[in-house]
């Protein structure tokens, strides 16, 4: 983060280490829309011929959109969380680093 002067910067790296910890819950949250997922993959209606009425191709293509949808959710927050903690872990070592070689000069 070029251009931010001290405090800003510690406290944008504060902010987004804590968001951390509760966007963690995103994890358990997009193993269960995969779940559902291949759930609904599983026991969807099988339509050959004329064997299903409009309804049922109606409801089967909304339960895809919302299938797609979902994925699209959970690839979204995955990747959001991703960007968040590679972004953050590597500044907040950076800045532990810098503290140790500080106090290492000021002690000798």
């Amino acid at each position: 983060m070029p251009g931010l002067d001290g405090g800003l910067r510690r406290g944008l790296i504060a902010v987004a280490r804590k968001l951390l910890k509760p966007f963690l819950a995103i994890v358990p949250f997009c193993f269960f829309l995969l779940m559902e997922i291949y759930w609904k993959y599983k026991t969807r209606p099988s339509c050959y011929g004329d064997s299903c009425t409009p309804s049922d191709h109606l409801r089967h293509q909304k339960s895809i959109m919302k299938s797609q949808r979902n994925a699209l959710l959970i690839a979204s927050a995955l990747t959001f969380y991703w960007i968040l903690y590679s972004v953050t872990n590597p500044v907040v070592r950076i800045e532990q680093i810098n503290q140790r070689d500080e106090r290492l000069r000021n002690r000798v």
